[in-house]
């Protein structure tokens, strides 16, 4: 088990980082502002996920937050602070900025969820390859209550779920429970318990963490990549990267394996 030291931002929003095995975990670590988004919040994580994609020591990263929300999004007093339009647009470029490095990883990322996710914290939880949380968990894209359309959540929110829920959660602006976020995509899985959650997610970490980190690189990259193609460019795309996954020595020394039944010995290359 490793402690990396941790990020601490001007506002006081620490970002802690453990290592255990090939997994790190993330954890948002201010429940005083309710781990809101501020703009060095933003950059602390951006560069901690890109440090931490760079890593050959760590396969997986989970994302978790400290206290009973897991992020109410952007700081809205920062936001009224100084709401001049140059300004604003950095912020929210940040934000799409970093949850774009999320995106783009070569990494596998697990949100994992205790409470509440809202707006751009709701956008966080979207942004990661999978998401599972607590049956007490709740989400919301809240903006339109508050006369700011969560313009920016939308996107990774609608890229989980239906048009339609999608909007639901948009134009209401309220609060959907860890079940129904799971029904219509949001999460993949609920735990009845913090306890059991901390289970799923290291099992599920754990396993992943186990395949190849080349192939587990190829495997994400490709997914995105071939999701806005259409049906015949997806499968000529996918097609070739499949041919050159096999030039690989993880994936000759895979089937190798699993044909002679023993335990791959991944090399990453």
């Amino acid at each position: 088990m490793t402690t990396v030291s941790a990020t601490n931002s001007p506002d006081g929003t620490p970002i802690t980082i453990l290592i255990t095995g090939k997994v790190a975990t993330v954890c948002l670590n201010n429940p005083a502002s309710r781990n809101a988004l501020s703009m060095q919040v933003m950059i602390d994580l951006e560069k901690t996920f890109t440090d931490l994609g760079n890593r050959g020591d760590v396969s997986v990263i989970i994302l978790e937050a400290a206290g009973p929300v897991f992020s109410s999004g952007h700081n809205l007093k920062e936001v009224m602070s100084d709401n001049r339009k140059q300004v604003m647009s950095d912020l929210f470029n940040q934000c799409s900025q970093m949850m774009q490095v999320i995106v783009n990883l070569p990494k596998p990322v697990i949100a994992k969820v205790n409470g509440i996710a809202t707006a751009a914290g709701c956008q966080l939880v979207a942004s990661c390859d999978l998401a599972f949380a607590t049956e007490s968990s709740r989400f919301a894209t809240p903006g339109v209550n508050l006369g700011l359309f969560c313009s920016t959540p939308m996107v990774a929110l609608s890229r989980n779920v239906s048009p339609k829920h999608a909007m639901e959660m948009l134009l209401s602006g309220e609060f959907i429970n860890a079940e129904h976020a799971a029904h219509i995509g949001l999460l993949n899985r609920t735990a009845a318990t913090e306890e059991e959650l901390d289970t799923l997610v290291d099992d599920f970490a754990r396993r992943i963490a186990s395949k190849s980190p080349l192939t587990l690189k190829i495997g994400k990259t490709a997914f995105y990549k071939q999701l806005p193609l259409s049906l015949a460019d997806a499968y000529a795309y996918t097609s070739e990267v499949m041919a050159e996954n096999m030039q690989t020595l993880d994936a000759k020394e895979g089937i190798s394996a699993f044909l002679e039944k023993r335990s791959p010995d991944w090399q990453g290359k």
